[in-house]
């Protein structure tokens, strides 16, 4: 009884959500490029006596610096441009919702437009499941929407779509235009895979594996997302000599990662001066220099061979300039997995909440401001998005966000004289965008900030007051849409990548059992989708668990499946290394895997359907599983009998 009186209590996720903050150093030269973008644009057309010229550029430069992130040029343009051209349709569509929505039989202006905005609603929230650059694009073409159709664009039909993707090109040109040194972003993503390969190496045999092998593998994803070369954009120009060097260079990291995953489950420490050479590895690859001498392992073990070959390997690569590599052939795009999404029933969820929310917000809004009724629905369209994480952390973060960039805009226009004060906002809001995308919270301060400019110069009255109480309903709107029955919970997504975790496994180790002596380039294609099919799981987890409650997910109770699928993950690998060295699975492995298998199966029982029969317990499979394409055919039967259920 005294031990249990002081436990300290459990602070729930979703409380602790809104409070952390992401770390990192300050990247200067992008906040730089910020304050070089959304601030000049508004004031060149407030000098040119053509305000919403400016306005409406500025407003397309503001969603490019929230959408650019580090990577390749071309897939810099990719990020930047799709969003932009979804913009340019939002706001002719926007102003032709203007046009026709005209007041009649004593109606107030907007009120017929509330189906048509739930419908573009709709959109954003279904193609937000396909990936960060379709979210980015529906979100931007259902705010620029709503613009658009709140106030109706100056000029002939092509000049507002014109302005907006004007300023999303002056951003991308002032970031290609100040880049102190070519693909150095690119480099030190590459760079940080080696990092995290050298701490996931120094795990083996200390059983803090599970940790660094996931930061392993998020890094590797993001270096790969940096080096991207979209496959529309191959045809017109081809990758160069240091881009195709550093694709050689993070290639070479994938196949010591899988050798790091076998050391790994192996359970065998490395010897000191083996863990330096991704440290060498690394530093080779930030400064452009020769790598040195790699002091390579004894091959006494399968993992540590695979590890001698990836690092001998490492040294004719980073030895050889521009080492050619394959380009991965162009997939379908009914084969995207995102689209799938986007089409089934986590992309009708999303795009319904986002409906709803919206057309809500549309209503009240034009019963309560006939005029800037667009205010609202804005406010809602950043707050309803279930992609954006936690919904009570984003209400939470959006008011606390709105009140700062209140504050600081008036802070501003009250101490320049004229136009100074909003443009100087616009100015301040977009250098800080780099920085402020840390948290939901500075990131709300900084867009307010310059959504107040643009209102301000349009000669918009009393728009600091309205935002206020505009975010304040809409935080209500959304909070209550977001926590209705079998609308709002997140149990949807987590299914979902529940179960496209559990295919891209099975496919993993199907290909295992059934090519384990060739097709390398398609045995790694399917190691790093099982692993990011993995890590979004864990991601949707996250989130479902941060969402306050009826609309979170016990983590009780899918943690532990989701930890054994990552266990048969890493036993896949560790498999596949044995036998392309020719080495038999050894029982002890096979019982491993056996019991990850079971662990799969008893949680798939318990939500089994009525017309499926049990599946065998643990015990069983640990009985039956003598081989691996009894494991195979058994797995294949847990993912079958998983989507039934």
């Amino acid at each position: 009884m005294a031990r249990a009186a002081h436990r300290r209590p459990t602070v729930p996720e979703w409380f602790r959500d809104p409070l952390r903050v992401a770390g990192g150093p300050v990247p200067y030269g992008t906040v730089v490029r910020g304050a070089l973008t959304t601030g000049p644009l508004l004031a060149a057309g407030v000098a040119a006596q053509h305000t919403p010229w400016g306005v409406l550029a500025a407003l397309g430069a503001m969603f490019a610096t929230v959408n650019d992130r580090p990577g390749a040029r071309r897939t810099r343009v990719v990020r930047i441009g799709v969003p932009a051209g979804a913009g340019a349709l939002g706001i002719v569509l926007g102003g032709l919702l203007a046009v026709l929505c005209s007041p009649a039989d004593g109606m107030p202006d907007g009120l017929w437009v509330v189906p048509a905005l739930a419908f573009a609603g709709y959109l954003s929230g279904a193609v937000s499941v396909i990936g960060p650059v379709a979210s980015a694009a529906g979100l931007q073409f259902l705010v620029v929407l709503l613009i658009g159709a709140g106030l109706k664009p100056p000029g002939p039909v092509w000049l507002a779509p014109s302005l907006v993707v004007a300023g999303a090109l002056w951003h991308l040109l002032v970031v290609l235009a100040t880049r102190p040194q070519a693909h150095r972003e690119e480099r030190e993503a590459v760079a940080t895979v080696y990092d995290q390969l050298g701490a996931a190496l120094a795990a083996a045999g200390t059983g803090d594996g599970k940790t660094q092998r996931r930061a392993f593998s998020g890094a590797l994803d993001r270096a790969y997302a940096a080096l991207e070369h979209h496959r529309g954009l191959r045809r017109f120009r081809r990758a160069s000599a240091a881009e195709r060097r550093l694709r050689a260079q993070l290639a070479v990291a994938g196949m010591a990662g899988e050798a790091a995953v076998s050391l790994l489950w192996e359970g065998r420490p490395l010897p000191s001066r083996t863990l330096d050479a991704p440290l060498h590895l690394a530093h080779a690859v930030r400064t452009g220099r020769p790598c040195g001498p790699l002091a390579l392992p004894a091959p006494e073990t399968p993992g540590q061979r695979a590890l001698r070959d990836a690092l001998t390997h490492a040294a004719e690569v980073f030895r050889v300039s521009g080492h050619p590599t394959p380009e991965p052939a162009p997939a379908r795009l009914r084969d995207h997995p995102g689209t799938r999404r986007a089409l089934g029933p986590l992309g009708r969820a999303y795009g319904l909440r986002v409906a709803l929310c919206v057309g809500a917000c549309a209503t009240v809004a034009v019963l309560l401001h006939p005029v800037q009724w667009y205010w609202l629905p804005i406010t809602a369209a950043f707050l309803a998005k279930p992609d954006l994480g936690p919904l009570f952390s984003r209400v939470v973060s959006r008011m606390f966000g709105t009140i700062l960039g209140v504050v600081v805009y008036i802070a501003l226009d009250a101490s320049l004289p004229g136009a100074a004060g909003p443009v100087a906002a616009a100015a301040l809001g977009g250098a800080l965008i780099p920085v402020a995308a840390r948290h939901f919270a500075f990131l709300t301060a900084a867009l307010t900030s310059i959504v107040l400019a643009l209102a301000g110069v349009s000669g918009t009255v009393g728009a600091p007051g309205a935002r206020l109480t505009d975010t304040a309903l809409g935080c209500l709107i959304a909070f209550g849409v977001g926590h209705l029955p079998r609308l709002g919970g997140r149990q949807p997504a987590v299914d979902e990548h529940w179960a496209s975790a559990l295919r891209a496994a099975e496919a993993y180790f199907a290909h295992v059992v059934a090519a384990p002596a060739g097709g390398r380039e398609e045995l790694d294609r399917r190691r790093r989708a099982a692993y990011q099919a993995l890590a979004e799981a864990h991601t949707a987890l996250a989130q479902a668990t941060s969402e306050l409650p009826p609309a979170g997910v016990r983590a009780s109770r899918w943690a532990p499946p989701l930890a054994a699928l990552e266990r048969l993950v890493d036993a896949t690998t560790a498999c596949a290394v044995r036998l392309r060295n020719g080495r038999p699975l050894p029982v002890d492995e096979g019982r491993r895997l056996a019991d990850a298998l079971g662990r799969l199966a008893a949680d798939a029982s318990a939500r089994r359907g009525t017309d499926w029969p049990p599946l065998p317990t643990p015990t069983e499979l640990s009985t039956r599983c003598t081989s691996l394409a009894e494991v195979a055919h058994q797995l294949h039967n847990v993912r079958r009998f998983t989507e039934a259920a």
